[in-house]
């Protein structure tokens, strides 16, 4: 059997080594991931366990991976710039690393975590552009932005949204007090309703019930509907909603512990009760993707070749 010079029987037929598959290169890349931002995602699932605020966190990466799944397809034929897009943020990603670390002593350590798990989801994403290409980036766009929501926001974000929530809560009950025909007064967080003063505190604010409310909601909205407008319209309708079921709460404890019984201000409808009045705002959420879905349907019956 003729043979080239310099090389064995059989070994032409052997792909080259560069030639890595993708999964696997992604899986290296995904491996020094883990080693430089270790302590930042211990960090991070410390606070996920820990503390009611970052319980969403639990959910993201099951759901982004499950989405992944559901959009692959096999590897397509792709132009070369994915490689420098991918490597060009695989270099940011460091960068930022490296800049939180370079500033360790000036910067507070909820926004070291909060830069070290932007860092951590960049280049995730450079590292799956640089893998499989653009086209599938493309497709797997949401599951790979929604790995933001890994990031842990800091406090003085977290407070000013904690704050907005209890105004817009204590407007929202208000408003319900008095479509209930309930006297009631507004003092800033303060309601005054015949024998009782409610204060709406930040653990009024519900923001546990809220961030999940608003993930659930992109979750949905993702899989059930194909208009774009549609989907931000959804997941813009959570906020008013996660308002709105705080103050329905307050009005329920209210209205109950004055008019019914005085352990309803102190009960388990007011430690433990949130679960109800988020599954009531989910409730609303499955009908406007309801009606939503449905416009979507006849639109296709009608122009078959619509997609939003």
């Amino acid at each position: 059997m003729a043979t080239r010079e310099g090389t064995l029987p059989g070994q032409l037929d052997q792909p080259p080594v560069s030639k890595m598959s993708p999964l696997l290169l992604f899986s290296i890349l995904g491996a020094f991931s883990l080693a430089i931002w270790w302590n930042a995602l211990k960090a991070t699932l410390a606070l996920a366990l820990n503390d009611d605020q970052f319980t969403h966190i639990l959910l993201i990466i099951p759901i982004s991976a499950t989405l992944i799944v559901l959009e692959w397809k096999p590897a397509e034929s792709s132009d070369h710039r994915h490689k420098s897009i991918g490597a060009a943020l695989l270099s940011l990603a460091l960068l930022i690393a490296g800049t939180v670390k370079w500033r360790t002593d000036s910067l507070p350590s909820d926004i070291q975590l909060s830069l070290n798990m932007i860092a951590f989801v960049v280049w995730w994403v450079a590292g799956y552009i640089f893998c499989f290409g653009i086209r599938a980036f493309r497709r797997g766009l949401f599951p790979l932005l929604f790995l933001l929501w890994l990031v842990p926001l800091p406090e003085f974000v977290l407070n000013r949204i904690v704050v907005l929530l209890q105004q817009g809560s204590a407007v929202a009950a208000h408003l319900i007090f008095i479509a209930a025909r309930v006297p009631v007064g507004q003092r800033g967080l303060l309601l005054d309703i015949p024998g009782l003063t409610l204060e709406v505190a930040p653990e009024c604010s519900s923001i546990r019930s809220s961030l999940m409310l608003v993930v659930t909601s992109m979750v949905l909205a993702q899989l059930f509907l194909r208009s774009n407008w549609r989907k931000a319209l959804v997941v813009a309708a959570a906020i008013p909603l996660s308002v709105a079921k705080n103050g329905l709460r307050i009005f329920a404890i209210g209205f109950l512990g004055t008019r019914v019984n005085r352990a309803f201000l102190t009960g388990r409808l007011h430690r433990q009760g949130g679960i109800i009045f988020f599954l009531f705002a989910l409730a609303v959420m499955f009908l406007l993707l309801w009606i939503f879905r449905r416009q979507e349907k006849r639109m296709l019956r009608n122009h078959p070749h619509q997609t939003s």
